[in-house]
């Protein structure tokens, strides 16, 4: 039993997919595609709100950007490991939501989670297709499953793309859903510890870095990809 999804994004902690890759979500899901996230960690650790918190905001958030599926493994915020245990729950919901297409936490980045986080997606995504690693999904047998591409959004820090997607028409939609998360971003009237993605500044600077990141392709704003292989393409008309 499956609930194919066309992509799946990973992130150590829920609002990280929010933050850097969800214009892209509402895009693919506004082209027909069914697209999941699974958050590895409740956030506890973050400063501000609580994992109940966080639990609620991502509820809400699912329904702004119409996901088809949101999962959450529940690791240990901060100290999650890259440990056999960790990998086949990461297998588990692979084999189980057969992506095509993963997203994941930048390889290197100012929380070390989410380098962690990285790591642990691309090689689950390799061992999930490994006949001999045997996995069960609510008492049955699953098959391997390995997605097509694999692809690092791109974070707190700068990361030179390679490729960059066209989100125009949706970042109004992607600052809706990023303001379900109300416990991590600005609020005037908030009495908690200030953070780095806390101030009023922060959706400014969103906003900048969507547009260094358009500009060359001719976006006005765009979400940044690395890969870790060439992308192949079937002819030059499909490169803008």
């Amino acid at each position: 039993m499956t609930d194919k999804l066309d992509i799946l994004a990973i992130a150590a902690h829920p609002d990280d997919a929010e933050i850097s890759c969800s214009g892209t979500i509402l895009k693919a899901v506004a082209d027909g595609k069914r697209v999941g996230i699974l958050d590895l960690t409740r956030g506890e650790l973050g400063s501000r709100g609580s994992a109940e918190i966080r639990s609620a905001e991502s509820a809400a958030s699912a329904k702004v950007l119409q996901l088809s599926a949101r999962a959450n493994l529940g690791l240990k915020d901060g100290f999650f490991t890259y440990e056999e245990e960790s990998i086949k729950l990461i297998v588990r919901q692979l084999r189980h939501f057969q992506p095509d297409i993963v997203l994941c936490n930048a390889p290197s980045d100012r929380h070390p989670d989410h380098g962690r986080a990285s790591k642990l997606t691309k090689d689950a995504c390799f061992y999930s297709g490994l006949l001999k690693i045997e996995t069960e999904w609510e008492g049955n047998q699953q098959r391997h499953w390995r997605p097509a591409a694999v692809y690092s959004y791109i974070q707190d820090y700068y990361i030179e793309p390679d490729f960059v997607v066209d989100i125009t028409e949706y970042w109004e939609k992607k600052m809706e859903a990023l303001k379900c998360f109300s416990s991590q971003f600005f609020d005037p009237t908030s009495s908690e510890p200030k953070t780095p993605i806390s101030g009023e500044e922060f959706f400014e600077f969103l906003r900048a870095r969507a547009m260094q990141y358009g500009r060359p392709s001719g976006f006005l704003l765009a979400e940044g990809f690395i890969a870790d292989r060439p992308i192949g393409v079937k002819s030059l008309s499909h490169i803008l």
